[in-house]
């Protein structure tokens, strides 16, 4: 894992949902969950059907999401299309 220059849009967030919010919404599933770490909202995974959390990202340009799935504990940028740790 390397550092990243978008780490500092991390902020302290609290997950939007205890889903993906938008397959919630259209009735959708999903494989694994994501939490973006500047607004907190939750997507599914690009394994998923509708790939909520790269839509996230395209939509709002936050850069890093994590995964909230039980015992996993990275962060993702998608800018640097690149696993981090914070510096």
């Amino acid at each position: 894992m390397a550092s990243c220059p978008h780490l500092d849009q991390v902020r302290d967030v609290t997950a939007s949902a205890t889903g993906c919010e938008d397959c919630l919404k259209i009735g959708g599933r999903w494989v694994h969950l994501r939490m973006c770490m500047t607004c907190g909202h939750v997507g599914c995974c690009d394994s998923s059907p509708n790939r909520h959390a790269t839509a996230h990202y395209q939509a709002t340009g936050h850069p890093i999401m994590r995964s909230i799935e039980p015992g996993e504990s990275w962060l993702w940028c998608y800018v640097d299309h690149a696993m981090v740790t914070p510096d």
